[in-house]
């Protein structure tokens, strides 16, 4: 969430995370004239991620609707689960609970700050944990417009970034960065990502594909603050410029620091997932 997570973008995403964007409300940092557009862009990344940080866990339900390009839609239903680890990328669980041809799918993800994530995809008609290679993450979420790249953990570590611009962004005033992953299996060549100056917040990310044309844009509304300091967006939509589908998801139902440890995140328990 994109990484659907406590921010680590500069929001996932992710997410994500598909990434939902979180934010600790306090001042921004003052940049300094002198600070390089490299350093700048790295700066806004790391301050973002310092403020999600310390939620503990959180619960969460999720609608998604398929969009195709002739305006048909398709709706699925699904459980969020988010374990914090600290000094390394989060844990997710996405369950699918309907439609009933996907109910039972169960996604994890191990998020990483360095090297790639793990992620596995518990298929119920072949009762078997299926992981997914790094090689083939830029490839379809469930029929979505996320991609399983998307959906991994969106560390900072995994990117090199530059300070593009400040601009308009509705009624506030939103820094636009570029990133370019560092991982050469990534089905991305950049992204440009714009947050509010205020509070960190991604309410745009651009994608663009190995040939650098603009491939996706997700945008994210509705944000909503809990436990006093988290910013969450409740509402994400991903369209492909290319295909001309779209994926809108929708949140709800958070609950924060419930009782989920993190033995409640292992592969060997996917099969079991309820």
């Amino acid at each position: 969430m994109i990484q659907f997570l406590p921010a680590r973008l500069p929001t996932a995403l992710s997410g994500a995370c598909l990434a939902v964007a979180v934010c600790l409300a306090i001042p921004t940092t003052a940049w300094s004239a002198e600070e390089s557009a490299q350093d700048k862009g790295r700066r806004i990344a790391v301050e973002t991620r310092a403020r999600g940080e310390g939620f503990g866990n959180f619960t969460a339900s999720q609608t998604m609707v398929l969009r195709n390009k002739r305006g048909r839609e398709s709706k699925r239903h699904l459980r969020i689960k988010v374990f914090e680890v600290a000094e390394d990328g989060n844990k997710s669980l996405f369950v699918f609970d309907q439609p009933r041809d996907v109910k039972g799918t169960a996604f994890l993800v191990h998020g990483r700050r360095t090297g790639s994530d793990d992620q596995w995809l518990y298929l119920p008609a072949l009762k078997r944990v299926k992981r997914i290679s790094s090689s083939n993450r830029s490839g379809s979420f469930m029929g979505s417009e996320f991609a399983y790249e998307d959906m991994g953990s969106q560390e900072v570590e995994r990117y090199t970034y530059k300070y593009l611009r400040d601009e308009p962004c509705g009624k506030t005033t939103c820094t636009v960065t570029e990133r370019v992953p560092t991982d050469r299996k990534s089905g991305y060549s950049r992204q440009l990502v714009w947050q509010d100056k205020d509070e960190l917040r991604v309410w745009k990310t651009q994608y663009f594909d190995r040939k650098n044309t603009h491939l996706k844009t997700l945008t994210m509304k509705k944000y909503t603050k809990y436990l006093d300091r988290y910013w969450y967006a409740n509402e994400m939509e991903m369209v492909n410029h290319v295909t001309g589908k779209s994926t809108r998801l929708t949140w709800s139902d958070f609950k924060f620091r419930t009782d989920l440890a993190e033995r409640d995140f292992t592969k060997t328990g996917l099969k079991r997932v309820r």
